[in-house]
């Protein structure tokens, strides 16, 4: 039998990804851990990253968690070195009360879900045409939200405001109001 030397032998990642940390860990072609660290979430500690995983052997892929969210640039940055990237769902809460958390769990769970095949998930690009109507589209959403929560906030005020405020506005639609409130001056 021949042995695999340490640069060839086929490893997989798993990441859990934070805010300001992401927790990696690899394994071997047969699910044994090999190693686990954390790394700043960085354009420089993606990079590092990538390092440490690579001096444990061939990547053949790396599973992230949370690539539409705090893995997106590590995805993004994976994918351009030419390592294949795989979105990992969070662990499920069952799973989760029975291992307990923790990010090289995580981590170690996520690079096992690839491994197995059970992770599957393509990471979106978040760039393009469809990125630009996302960013519009949730731009627009809290635009409503806000001037919703204006409009809510100007008519709990007139219900208790002096009642001659109160008939000069009353019956205004929208745009009348808010003109019309424009023009008031204190005193």
């Amino acid at each position: 039998m021949i042995s695999m030397t340490h640069d060839a032998r086929e490893i997989t990642g798993g990441v859990d990804t934070h805010g300001l940390t992401h927790h990696a860990a690899v394994i071997d072609s047969i699910g044994r851990h090999l190693a686990d660290q954390e790394f700043p979430a960085t354009i420089r500690g993606y990079r590092d990253l990538l390092d440490w995983m690579r001096a444990y052997g061939s990547l053949i892929a790396v599973g992230v968690e949370g690539t539409g969210a705090y893995g997106a640039e590590l995805a993004r940055v994976l994918a351009a070195a030419g390592v294949g990237v795989i979105d990992v769902d969070r662990p499920d809460r069952k799973t989760r009360r029975m291992r307990g958390k923790s990010d090289p769990i995580d981590a170690y769970a996520a690079a096992t879900a690839v491994l197995s095949g059970r992770a599957t998930g393509v990471p979106k690009s978040r760039d393009g045409v469809v990125e630009a109507v996302r960013v519009l589209r949730v731009a627009r959403r809290s635009a409503v939200k806000a001037r919703t929560q204006a409009m809510n906030q100007i008519r709990n005020v007139l219900v208790s405001a002096p009642a001659m405020l109160r008939e000069q506005v009353s019956g205004l639609d929208r745009s009348a109001l808010i003109r019309t409130l424009a023009r008031l001056r204190p005193g």
